[in-house]
């Protein structure tokens, strides 16, 4: 916690620790602990907000679980995929839920529908690593090891678009908020900006010296976060010089997430990030400094 220094004093949150057998202890908590048996029965591989008070996981036993953030209680359990999940996502405050497998599937799934997956999405040849949906949801991008993004109709699952760039192994893909771009990382070292609409790529940032491993976009489009299996994260600039603004340097390892934080009132412009190193650091936005 020391890496969230004066931000931590501006938060409200719970220290609730949450054990791998379902009980839940106390560390200086706020309120009282509530038990609930676990979402998974492997490890999680991925997880993502669905709505101001859910939020949906993916994991190594093969299903999608949607969860309360409030009470940590599981809702929904969705079964379908023959191996890992690897990636969720949703458009926020959609009933829709789609996840990546290493299946090679894509599936959708209606959080107030039927246990069993609404649209399929197949088409890749290798384990699908990026998932982004357009905030109507009403469009799909997927990218896999396959050097391949494809754009889906989610709807009818008709693939609209696809296009392969050689060497292009997707790592994460997401959507820019009000715009028809998405971002994409991959191993060959690039974060990549995609026009959804013929998918093109419409921009490609310098290469890094390492993979490129996960990346944000800012709610209001002006900046993109990229992480890298060199131990830092970098912020570039969506709209105007398209260049990179700062980087974030601290982590022993390699730097596997990183998300733009909500901003409060009080608070200034914060990205968080997460490493092999054990570590999660919350950085100042604009300064790079650790809070």
């Amino acid at each position: 916690w020391r890496a969230m220094g004066k931000l931590q004093s501006k938060l409200s949150f719970h220290t609730t620790k949450y054990r791998a057998d379902g009980s839940a202890g106390q560390a200086g908590s706020i309120g009282t602990s509530q038990q609930h048996g676990p979402a998974h029965t492997d490890a999680v591989s991925s997880v993502a907000a669905l709505k101001p008070d859910l939020c949906v996981s993916g994991g190594r036993d093969k299903s999608v679980a949607v969860c309360s953030w409030r009470s940590g209680a599981a809702l929904r359990r969705f079964v379908g995929h023959e191996r890992e999940v690897t990636k969720v996502t949703s458009a926020l405050d959609s009933s829709r839920v789609f996840s990546a497998s290493r299946d090679k599937t894509v599936m959708m799934w209606e959080l107030h529908g039927a246990s069993g997956p609404s649209q399929h999405f197949p088409g890749h040849e290798l384990v699908v690593t990026g998932l982004a949906v357009s905030p109507d949801a009403s469009q799909l991008c997927t990218g896999s090891r396959d050097n391949t993004v494809c754009k889906w109709d989610t709807e009818t699952g008709e693939c609209l678009r696809r296009a392969t760039i050689s060497r292009n192994l997707v790592t994460h893909l997401c959507w820019v908020p009000g715009e028809p771009y998405v971002i994409q990382t991959s191993e060959d070292k690039t974060t990549r900006i995609w026009d959804s609409r013929e998918l093109q790529v419409a921009h490609t940032f310098p290469a890094k010296q390492h993979i490129q491993t996960c990346c944000d976009v800012s709610q209001d489009g002006r900046y993109c976060l990229s992480s890298s299996q060199g131990g830092e994260a970098t912020l570039w600039d969506l709209r105007q010089t398209r260049g990179r603004v700062c980087e974030y340097r601290g982590h022993f390892q390699s730097t596997t997430s990183c998300v733009f934080l909500p901003r409060g009132p009080a608070l200034a412009p914060s990205v968080a990030t997460s490493s092999s190193d054990s570590t999660v650091k919350v950085w100042h936005r604009d300064t790079a400094g650790r809070g």
